[in-house]
């Protein structure tokens, strides 16, 4: 017989865009510099952000 918990019987998967957005709502942004629905402008103000933050490209830092 399985057992499974009352606390997580119920519980679904989210998908990462919603994931996203309960981040957003809880003060935590989440985004990928190559979303199609940034401009250009935005994609880099992200990227250097995210640079200064955790380092050079990708988070490796020098």
């Amino acid at each position: 017989m399985t057992m499974i918990s009352k606390i997580y019987g119920h519980a679904g998967q989210r998908d990462c865009e919603q994931l996203r957005r309960d981040g957003w709502r809880n003060g935590l942004l989440a985004v990928s510099v190559s979303d199609h629905r940034l401009t250009t402008l935005e994609r880099e103000a992200i990227r250097a952000i995210g640079e200064r933050l955790y380092g050079g490209t990708h988070g490796s830092r020098s």
